[in-house]
């Protein structure tokens, strides 16, 4: 990533709760393309930085319990592909990516179910495997995927998103999770919009910087319409996460105008092919080698990202889906 150099990076090791706070107050930077300053806000603070008309689009998707004990190594569900088809990824029990496996190796899950290998994905660390689970299996066997920063279990809830929904994300929105019920309300009554799309989300690629895997998304007609609507009247969209850049990435023709679908993407949004629905991002903090970085510097450009994540690392912003917040304005 040509913007920034790798920081120094404080993890957030538990939710904000834990600490004895809520939800909406996390720290929250706010970078402006159009301003010099940046300011260090709260969460909660959002609303002082919205306008009436504006829309923020946020991602619906539901965090599964995707991680499950597998004779003594863990297997990640990332991606559904068809009933009982998924992509899947084995890890150590110390979490370390488990680099053994072959075709047709069946390997033993919770209540003498099994899942059989089928074949290496693209050539990577993922897996396309059978495995006969449904969700009441998951909630029963299965827990949060969990990262080595994240020093305990915590339960699944602390992985939902206020906008959560359908199920099917192997890893939580995590832009959307200091969203509360509270907060939410008091944007829509200050005449702020809210829209839904839907992108299921893979494991992710912190430690090989890897490019997001193709994952499902669903824009309906009528968040594309109003997308649209905002822009006409000289509104703003921000996208509540990547995943929402994403999906509406997807959807948007050269000159910007929106269209509802669903389906699968693999688009990559880089700072040569720029961003043409969102004009804002509210997004975590991101290791410098991850694709999100690329999206990033295209919706900011790489002066004020730089700005940004040196400003974060002198303040010790908290990284990771239980951490602080970056709130890019055009």
């Amino acid at each position: 990533m040509s913007a920034l150099e790798a920081p120094v990076r404080v993890e957030a090791h538990e939710p904000p709760e834990v600490r004895g706070n809520g939800r909406d107050d996390v720290a929250m930077l706010v970078a402006a393309r159009h301003d010099p300053e940046l300011v260090h806000a709260r969460f909660r603070d959002l609303p002082r930085f919205l306008e009436p008309g504006d829309l923020l689009v946020v991602n619906t998707s539901a965090t599964l319990p995707a991680s499950l004990p597998a004779e003594g190594l863990e297997l990640r569900l990332s991606t559904q592909v068809a009933p009982d088809r998924w992509l899947v990824e084995l890890r150590t029990s110390a979490g370390e990516r488990f680099r053994g496996g072959r075709e047709g190796q069946r390997v033993g899950l919770p209540e003498g179910r099994s899942a059989e290998l089928l074949a290496r994905h693209s050539g990577g660390r993922l897996w396309l495997a059978r495995v006969p689970v449904d969700h009441d299996f998951l909630r029963r066997r299965g827990r949060p995927i969990r990262y080595g920063y994240v020093s305990k279990a915590w339960p699944l809830e602390a992985y939902q998103t206020v906008f959560a929904r359908e199920p099917g994300s192997a890893e939580m929105p995590s832009a959307g999770r200091p969203f509360t019920a509270g907060l939410v309300t008091e944007l829509v009554a200050s005449g702020v919009l809210v829209a839904p799309v839907t992108l299921h989300t893979g494991v992710s690629s912190p430690e090989v910087g890897e490019a997001p895997y193709p994952e499902r998304y669903d824009v309906p007609t009528s968040t594309a319409r109003l997308v649209n609507a905002v822009h006409g009247w000289g509104g703003r969209v921000i996208a509540v996460g990547t995943t929402v850049v994403r999906a509406l990435e997807t959807v948007a023709a050269p000159d910007g105008t929106v269209t509802g679908g669903r389906g699968w993407t693999s688009l990559v949004v880089t700072p040569e092919r720029g961003v043409r629905a969102v004009d804002g991002l509210l997004t975590g903090w991101h290791e410098p080698e991850s694709s999100h970085l690329q999206m990033l510097e295209a919706i900011a450009g790489p002066k004020l990202l730089r700005r940004s994540y040196c400003a974060a690392q002198t303040r010790g912003y908290l990284w990771h889906e239980f951490g602080d917040v970056h709130l890019i304005l055009p």
